[in-house]
């Protein structure tokens, strides 16, 4: 595979990264834009943080299938949830640990 198709699956994983960690801080994501109905419902949060961790983990099987580095983008803690790919509250409760590190 060459660098180019690496590189553009690391930046693919870093937007879903992005993604993600904006809905765990309920911040404006494309979801929003998508389903702007949906707002109302409470479930909403829990479908939006839904959908990015699905993303998350499809860009991360595919760097895997395809070789690609993605560990280094995530805390090891990170990695090992995506590891074992269940969003549970822990993941939601501990994502950034300590150190809170928000997205802008």
């Amino acid at each position: 595979m060459g660098n180019m198709s690496a590189e553009f699956l690391q930046s693919k994983l870093t937007d879903a990264k992005t993604h993600f960690e904006r809905a765990l801080d309920c911040k404006h994501t494309e979801f929003d834009d998508l389903y702007p109905y949906m707002i109302e419902h409470p479930q909403f949060f829990w479908y939006k943080r839904y959908v990015a961790w699905s993303e998350l983990l499809t860009i991360v099987k595919l760097c895997e299938e395809l070789s690609v580095g993605w560990q280094e983008h995530f805390t090891d803690k990170q990695a090992e949830y995506i590891g074992k790919r269940v969003m549970s509250s822990r993941v939601l409760d501990e994502w950034y640990e300590t150190n809170r590190e928000h997205v802008g």
